[in-house]
């Protein structure tokens, strides 16, 4: 496993580019990790829904929750199947359209200097023992190429978006992941 530091690029990764990204400010540095969970209708696993809401281009007709969702102009860096396999949707150099309202040690607007990692899950369904040795992996990988992401600064959506967002949830066990 491997980033470019110049592409911003994981070797490993299948890549959807997904649109819904921008550059990061100048001058920033990457030293926050975000945890997200995503699935595509809620509770459903597999598919390409997921591609397709972080491209634009989901069917509004496949479930009634699409058009809830629809208008959403959403990313993350990268996704973390059920089954371990990893797809990126935005290079580590951009500045990928996760965190949405934010504040991480008083400092707002987190997509400016984060990394988002979706896992496929719930908040309340186990997430997978690959997932969390994938995660452990890229963590490790995050930090020799970001060293500003320090344990501490490896946080749930729910810790820089409270009361809004509760990802990735009680099911998601911190322990498996911390050194």
């Amino acid at each position: 496993m491997h980033i470019d530091i110049h592409s911003g690029l994981l070797d490993v990764a299948r890549q959807v580019p997904s649109p819904n990204c921008d550059a990061r400010p100048a001058g920033t540095s990457i030293d926050l990790l975000v945890i997200h969970n995503i699935s595509l209708p809620p509770g459903c696993f597999g598919g390409d829904a997921i591609d397709c809401f972080f491209t634009n281009t989901l069917d509004v007709d496949a479930d009634p929750f699409y058009s809830e969702i629809s208008e959403l102009r959403v990313s993350a860096h990268l996704l973390i199947q059920r089954d371990g396999a990893i797809v990126q949707y935005v290079p580590f150099t951009q500045r990928a359209w996760h965190a949405g309202v934010s504040c991480f040690a008083g400092r707002e607007c987190c997509n400016d200097f984060s990394i988002g990692i979706e896992l496929e899950g719930t908040d309340e369904l186990p997430y997978e023992a690959i997932q969390y040795q994938v995660l452990r992996q890229l963590i490790d990988l995050l930090v020799q190429v970001y060293p500003g992401i320090r344990q501490d600064r490896i946080v749930g959506h729910s810790d820089i978006a409270p009361g809004r967002k509760t990802d990735p949830g009680p099911a998601f066990d911190w322990s498996k992941i911390r050194t």
